[in-house]
């Protein structure tokens, strides 16, 4: 029994090290097929077993066993980040997501769950750094054993893996059986940090020049006076959620109908597309690039431009004369940032808005009652100078369950009508079950969060409202896919038809509703195309740059012409 239970061990131990040198790093690339390959880099540390003697040789067994031991949690990283936010782990910049993270886990299966699945997920890892080092001992032990066999089994797999590796013999496409994975992934991340450094060091110079410091205040957004002006993110609204998506059909017609609707209330809008900076999450660099300026994709540069005297969107209106106001309501606790880099003369989160109803999942409230509250508090009240505002609407965050449904405004108070609707509709746990109540429930709130907008400015029309609605990533892979693309819609609405006229050389759609071909910007372009067609020379500046976008073959009625029927 006791030599069968060594067997045993021996054996797990030798499939470790393959998995752990084979394994893909990516979910798609899981296939049988992967794991029957042949690598290198074990064959390497055969031959080391095999001819190292004494300290060396122990060396090698802790060294290797630690190198494996991260390996493997590097590739499970990987797994997690792909699928998640569709890129792989960067260890240089990645390092400061634990938080967060843990946050969205604790809003999606509840604290006392995500606690216990941190707490397991520590331990695994503690375990795979334990377990290496050990499997690499017994794989030594084994070559020891049979040291004969050895010697001879070694070299026939040294020149089998030269002659598949020369004639390219795979299994199934794209998988070569004489595999180089482990050291082209380890080699692939030192390179990639060792570029990443001096990139940053590039975006620290670049950080520090900013035009919009040079500007006056009294040329600053002068085609927007007296307007309230709300740049309205809508949490995870890609190009996954339009044109047609299969697991999304009602947001097409929610858009085409809110064109019509907020048409006949004297409303017109234009479309197109942003590439956002991030995926499937970490929505803040997404609002950080498009307030900026600056191409803001990891937490690194967020920070360091956190720490910069970069104007913003927001400074740029305050400036100019409008009361600044940030309505981020998934926020429990401070964010410094608000006054410290933003400038906000006001923040708003889930402490300070009256709010007495449930949450729904990530989201501390309704979209709806965000709106209201805000309403409430800065754009009813007479004699009070013009707003710029940014809003978060959060309820189509995943887990995208339970789900909020429209009420009367009248109807909302302090949200104390909505305490009925979480034990009413789907949990997390029950949609999350199956992949395609996922993707329907993406879609579902992406419906309520753009019905939500619509619906508020059809019941407080004002003629000096301008609206720029916007997403700030697609979502996970669980609902776009592998390799979706980073485009966001994003619309701009307004009853002035001067504003829209501004920015009729931009080539946008006409409607809520961006088509395939809808002009595609980088995120970081809108703050300084925005801040141009607004200026004193907007109508000069907007109107004749393809740069811009690209334009249409009739651009004026793409953008602005025709406002009103």
């Amino acid at each position: 029994m006791r030599a069968t239970g060594a067997g045993l061990l021996t054996v797990l131990a030798v499939l470790l090290v393959e998995l752990v040198l084979v394994a893909p790093n990516r979910p798609s690339q899981l296939t049988p097929a992967a794991f029957v390959r042949l690598p290198v880099e074990g064959l390497c540390l055969l031959a080391a077993l095999l001819v190292l003697r004494g300290r060396p040789r122990q060396l090698v067994v802790v060294l290797a066993g630690v190198v494996l031991g991260v390996l493997l949690v590097l590739k499970l990283l990987d797994l997690g980040f792909v699928a998640a936010l569709g890129r792989p782990f960067d260890p240089v910049v990645d390092r400061g997501y634990l938080d967060s993270a843990a946050s969205l886990l604790g809003d999606s299966i509840g604290r006392r769950p995500a606690m216990l699945v941190l707490i397991a997920a520590g331990f695994l890892m503690a375990a795979v750094l334990v377990a290496m080092p050990l499997a690499v001992l017994r794989l030594a032990r084994l070559v020891d054993r049979h040291r004969g066999g050895a010697t001879r089994v070694i070299p026939v797999l040294g020149l089998v893996w030269l002659n598949c590796a020369v004639l390219g013999v795979q299994l199934v496409d794209g998988e070569p059986i004489a595999s180089t994975d482990a050291t082209g992934l380890v080699w692939h991340r030192a390179e990639r940090a060792h570029a990443e450094l001096g990139t940053e060091r590039q975006f620290a110079r670049a950080v520090a020049v900013d035009p919009l410091h040079d500007t006056p205040a009294d040329q600053l957004l002068t085609g927007l006076r007296g307007k309230d002006v709300l740049i309205a993110f809508v949490e995870s609204y890609g190009r996954v959620a339009v044109q047609g998506s299969s697991f999304a059909p009602g947001v097409d017609a929610v858009l085409d109908a809110g064109t019509e609707r907020l048409a006949a209330a004297g409303f017109c809008s234009a479309s197109a597309f942003l590439t956002s900076p991030t995926f499937g999450g970490i929505s803040w660099l997404a609002h950080a690039t498009l307030q900026s300026g600056m191409w803001i994709d990891n937490q690194l540069r967020y920070d360091r431009l956190m720490d910069s005297k970069r104007s913003t969107l927001s400074v740029a209106f305050r400036r100019a004369g409008w009361r600044t106001v940030s309505d981020v309501p998934s926020d429990e606790q401070a964010w410094p940032e608000a006054s410290s880099f933003y400038h906000y003369d006001q923040s708003y989160d889930a402490r300070n808005v009256g709010y007495a109803g449930p949450k729904f999942g990530y989201a501390t409230m309704p979209d709806q009652y965000t709106l209201a509250a805000l309403r409430r508090s800065e754009l009813a009240p007479r004699d009070r100078l013009p707003v710029m505002a940014e809003i978060d609407l959060v309820s189509s965050h995943t887990p995208w369950a339970p789900l909020p449904r429209l009420v009367d405004w009248s109807a909302i108070g302090d949200g104390s009508v909505f305490a009925p609707m979480p034990a009413a509709g789907a949990s997390a746990t029950r949609v999350w079950r199956d992949p395609n109540r996922v993707r329907a429930a993406y879609g579902q709130s992406i419906e309520y969060s753009l019905n939500s907008l619509i619906s508020f400015v059809q019941t407080y029309p004002d003629d000096n409202l301008v609206l720029i609605v916007l997403g700030d990533h697609q979502p996970a892979t669980i609902v776009s896919g592998t390799n979706p693309g980073r485009d966001v819609p994003i619309s701009i609405i307004a009853h002035d038809p001067a504003v829209l006229s501004r920015i009729s050389g931009w080539g946008w759609q006409r409607g809520l509703r961006p088509g395939p071909d809808a002009p595609v910007w980088p995120m970081d372009a809108f703050r300084d195309r925005f801040l141009t067609a607004y200026g004193p020379r907007g109508a000069v500046a907007a109107s004749g740059s393809s740069q811009d976008g690209g334009s249409s073959p009739d651009p004026a009625p793409a953008a602005g012409r025709a406002c009103h029927r």
